[in-house]
């Protein structure tokens, strides 16, 4: 069946709507920008050369659409020619019209470039989709034939950056999603991130074999780092000074692995013209450290969240940074990494205080602390940048406006970014002067913990950057994705991939609409009403709450039955009047109330709508994903409310009515395990595998796939 998007008329609708708006481009000069120009300046002279950049794009293309390899030609430009930004330039071949020639020229300042401009095509000229693949992956059936792709207008298109810098990862992001990637999975994702126009990544594998070279110099012996690293799922909470040794110790053939892993990944993103953010020291050291250097002020640091507060894993050491062997590590760690890389982006990110309140808070202190850490990174690069997430100044009432001043402004301005984690639910931005003057990159965390929940706020996306960078005397430099788990709610990732070219404020309505045909490769107007009642209803969370996944389906059964009461609740659940919650009648109490911000019977619509739907786009992979999670999500909470009508039988002494509801429930698990199993993007099978092909024996395989089991 033809593509909607081979009609002249919708084609030119998504040209007026949606391109020419990007047209009316302002400049991306912003204070934070003038301040951060050194550091772009040195990336850009240090950039892999133009034919490097385009060998890796032309790569990258090949690999996402080889039969239409030939349809593109590719160009690296200078930035004179987007008038001093970054951007990418659309334009028709001048032998188009001859067969076997290429038919649409994509320019770029560097490869990232040429790529976004390629995924802005596929989008709005194609009609075409691009996720991850545990979420639908490529829609291209809605492709035109070699020979017959739409033009673009004459002119060209010219699309700029509004803010040059776009962010990808958490910190966290390493054990929750990668902890088991090969080369394969990582190329794909650079591709992925190259596609949204990603051009400033975390770069965190690898670095265990790294620490062993560097501790080594201050005699601390590989068996003295066995109880200091985490097991490959957990290293991101041991690197972060939270836990240690817990899922270890680690065979040096993983720690060899993961570094030669690293190398790959680094010459990937320096090809695509991307610029790596590699670790710093943050103070983070192994227990044996103070006997070899008993006079240094090491602390001993409390629990944090460890398995039954057991000293073999909790309570970790950190170095302070006053301390002159701070900076001595800190440069041996990163003169270390340019021996075993040969080059950096000169932008690091530490976060020594990330969930560790520092012992005294006076400005001062905080202050010799700050500029401690810096020095610890500026020794080994005298062009270092600290890159440091602003997540402490949301979670942690320490940081008040003193501590936090006396911080940010530890640095020399310009040597430190910070990112606005959290910023579409919870901005700094806009209660802290910009930071305090210093450069920040505004971020959209999303997602906590990897917990898979169809959740998101539409609105803020669009909204959000747009009003911090064109705020009185901003100091934003970039936006940036900085979700814990990545694998999840593409709707709201592609949304805010866009949000690094768009310069005006998203009218969501239009473009969930858009979306919805872009996603499933056709116009299908119940399916449009479906995405237009999810957009106002799990898509339009205003609550203010860190979403974690709390439903009572996917929550350990440990609840005291007796300890909650049942009262009447705000939304409609399946066309009842009002929902039921839960009121703890004991503060203490581990039960975690489930998060609900919206009207089901809604979302119960849309699911109708989907399932209507379903003759239409059967043959759709990116449907079938969508319409699991869909109906995933309706069951889920609907187990909250027959939990609470298990409760309240139990309660009213109904033992019949327990063990009725009781069996409804465990049947609902079932129909839930069923219905997972119809997508291999909601399976722990691949999960395990992938671990597995990681373990170079029967022992490493027990250890990955079971860490508790060594402990």
């Amino acid at each position: 069946m033809d593509s909607p998007f081979r009609s002249v008329s919708l084609i030119l609708f998504f040209i007026i709507t949606i391109t020419l708006s990007t047209l009316a481009v302002a400049q991306s000069s912003t204070i934070g920008v003038q301040y951060i120009s050194r550091l772009l300046d040195i990336q850009e002279r240090e950039r892999a050369p133009p034919s490097v950049q385009l060998a890796a794009a032309y790569a990258v293309l090949q690999r996402l659409l080889p039969s239409h390899y030939s349809a593109f030609q590719f160009r690296i430009i200078s930035k004179k020619q987007c008038d001093g930004e970054y951007c990418f330039i659309l334009r028709n071949h001048p032998s188009s019209y001859i067969r076997g020639t290429p038919e649409i020229v994509i320019s770029g300042v560097t490869g990232v470039e040429v790529l976004a401009g390629l995924h802005w095509y596929l989008r709005y000229w194609c009609g075409s989709h691009i996720s991850w693949d545990k979420t639908g992956g490529v829609q291209v059936a809605s492709m035109p034939k070699l020979g017959s792709f739409p033009r673009v207008q004459d002119a060209g298109v010219l699309v700029k950056r509004p803010i040059p810098l776009n962010y990808y990862q958490n910190a966290v992001t390493s054990s929750y999603t990668f902890a088991w990637w090969d080369w394969k999975r990582w190329e794909k994702e650079i591709d992925w991130m190259a596609l949204q126009g990603i051009n400033l990544p975390l770069a965190f594998t690898g670095q265990e074999a790294i620490w062993q070279k560097v501790f080594q110099k201050f005699n601390i012996s590989n068996s003295d780092l066995d109880d200091f690293f985490g097991g490959p799922g957990f290293l991101a909470w041991s690197r972060m000074s939270n836990l240690h040794g817990w899922g270890g110790p680690l065979p040096q053939s993983w720690l060899d692995q993961q570094l030669v892993l690293q190398k790959k990944i680094l010459v990937r993103i320096y090809e695509l013209g991307m610029n790596p953010v590699l670790p710093a020291f943050s103070g983070n050291v192994p227990a044996a450290l103070q006997n070899v250097f008993p006079s240094a002020k090491i602390t001993q640091l409390g629990n944090w969240f460890s398995v039954k507060s057991d000293p073999r894993w909790c309570c970790t050491y950190l170095l302070d940074a006053t301390d002159p062997l701070f900076i001595e590590i800190g440069r041996a760690f990163i003169e270390q990494q340019l021996k075993e890389y040969g080059r950096t982006s000169h932008i690091y990110n530490c976060d020594t205080f990330d969930e560790n309140t520092p012992p005294v808070d006076s400005p001062e202190y905080i202050s010799s602390l700050g500029a401690a850490i810096y020095s610890g990174m500026q020794s080994g690069d005298s062009d270092a940048v600290w890159l440091m997430q602003g997540w402490l100044f949301s979670y942690d009432p320490f940081w008040r406006p003193p501590q936090m001043k006396a911080l940010l402004n530890s640095v020399p301005l310009g040597k430190l970014v910070v990112l606005d984690l959290f910023a579409e639910v919870k901005p700094i931005w806009s209660t802290s002067k910009q930071f305090y003057g210093v450069p920040y990159i505004w971020c959209m965390l999303h997602n906590f913990a990897g917990n898979i929940e169809m959740y998101g706020i539409l609105d803020s996306i669009a909204f959000g950057p747009v009003e911090a960078r064109t705020s009185e005397n901003t100091t934003m430099v970039g936006v940036g994705m900085s979700m814990e788990g990545i694998e999840q709610n593409p709707v709201v990732y592609d949304l805010m991939s866009e949000m690094a070219f768009q310069h005006e404020k998203v009218d969501v309505k239009a473009w969930i609409n858009q979306y919805s045909v872009r996603r499933y490769g056709r116009s299908v107007p119940a399916i449009q009403d479906a995405w237009n009642v999810l957009y106002h209803t799990v898509y339009n969370c205003t609550d203010g709450a860190t979403d974690k996944n709390r439903d009572v389906i996917v929550a350990f059964p440990d609840v005291d039955p007796s300890i909650i009461s049942v009262t009447e609740g705000k939304y409609q659940n399946y066309g009842k009047p009002v929902s039921k919650e839960a009121v703890l009648k004991s503060e203490t109490s581990s039960y975690d109330h489930p998060h609900l911000w919206y009207s089901t019977s809604e979302v119960i619509r849309a699911l109708e709508l989907f399932i209507a739907s379903g003759n239409e786009l059967s043959a759709s992979n990116t449907y079938r994903y969508d319409l699991i999670d869909l109906t995933r999500q309706a069951l889920a909470k609907y187990a909250n409310e027959l939990f609470l009508n298990i409760i309240e039988a139990y309660q009213l002494n109904d033992a019949h009515g327990v063990f009725q509801l009781s069996r409804r429930f465990l049947e609902l698990v079932e129909d839930m395990d069923s219905l997972l199993a119809c997508h291999d993007g909601f399976l722990l099978g691949p999960w395990l595998e992938s671990a597995k092909q990681l373990a170079q024996n029967e022992e490493q395989e027990k250890q990955v796939r079971c860490p508790y089991v060594s402990q």
